[in-house]
C-alpha cells in the first residue's frame, strides 16, 4: 500500500516538474535551432563496432554530412556511435541527445554537440522537430518506438510528411510482411500508410531518398 505522505510529496512536486520540463524544452530549442538541416538516425545501442550495420551506419552518416546535413542521434553506443563517427569524419555537425536512464547511458566520443534529457517525450520532440528525415537502422524497442511515433504523426497529419528510411531489407522483411498481411488485411491501416516509409539497403540510396523528397 502506498504511503500517504509519499503520495502527497509526489503531488506537491508536480509544479516543479513542469519547470524542469520547460527548461529542457528551452535548452533544446536554443541549441538546436541553429543547426540547419539535419537527419535523425536511430538504431540499436547493442550493435558492435565493426559489424555490418555499424559500418553501414557510419557510411550513411558520412554521406549525409557531406551533403550538408547535421546528424542527430541518441548519443549512445552502437548505431548511435557509428552515426556520430560518420558525421565527424565528414567534418559535419555531430549531435547527441542523451537520456538519463538507470543504466546510465554515456555519450559516445564522437558527439560534438550534446544535450542531456531527463524526459523521453521532450527528447523525442527534438528528434522530430529538427529533422528533415529519419533513418531507421536495425534496432529494438527504442528504435521501433521512434519509428512508430513518426508514422503516427504523419498518418494523423500532426506533422508534415518527411522521409522515413528503413535500412536493411533483410532485417525489416518480417515486420513489413506483418504490416501487409495482418494490419492491412484487417483494414487497420490503408495502402497509403505503407507509403509513409521506404526500405533501402545501400548508403547511396538513403541519401537519394532524402534528396529526391526535397527536389520535388
Amino acid at each position: 500500500m502506498e504511503n500517504k505522505n509519499s503520495q502527497n510529496d509526489f503531488i506537491s512536486e508536480d509544479p516543479w516538474r513542469v519547470f524542469r520540463i520547460m527548461s529542457e524544452f528551452v535548452d533544446g530549442f536554443e541549441v538546436l535551432s541553429g543547426i540547419g538541416k539535419a537527419v535523425s538516425i536511430f538504431g540499436s545501442n547493442r550493435t558492435k563496432a565493426g559489424s555490418k550495420y555499424y559500418k553501414l551506419t557510419e557510411e550513411i552518416a558520412y554521406l549525409l554530412a557531406k551533403e550538408g546535413y547535421a546528424i542527430i542521434t541518441g548519443s549512445g553506443p552502437g548505431i548511435m556511435e557509428a552515426a556520430n563517427k560518420g558525421a565527424k569524419r565528414a567534418k559535419g555537425k555531430s549531435i547527441g541527445l542523451n537520456i538519463q536512464i538507470p543504466s546510465e547511458q554515456k555519450p559516445n566520443k564522437y558527439v560534438d554537440i550534446l544535450l542531456d534529457f531527463r524526459y523521453f517525450f521532450v527528447r523525442k520532440v527534438m528528434f522530430v522537430k529538427y529533422a528533415k528525415a529519419f533513418v531507421i537502422m536495425p534496432g529494438g524497442y527504442g528504435t521501433l518506438d521512434e519509428f512508430s511515433e513518426a508514422l503516427t504523426l504523419i498518418q494523423t497529419q500532426r506533422i508534415d510528411k518527411f522521409p522515413i528510411v528503413l535500412v536493411g531489407s533483410e532485417y525489416w522483411r518480417g515486420m513489413l510482411a506483418w504490416l501487409k498481411d495482418t494490419l492491412l488485411k484487417n483494414s487497420n491501416i490503408s495502402k497509403k500508410d505503407l507509403e509513409i516509409f521506404t526500405i533501402v539497403d545501400k548508403p547511396q540510396d538513403v541519401v537519394k531518398a532524402v534528396k529526391n523528397f526535397y527536389t520535388f
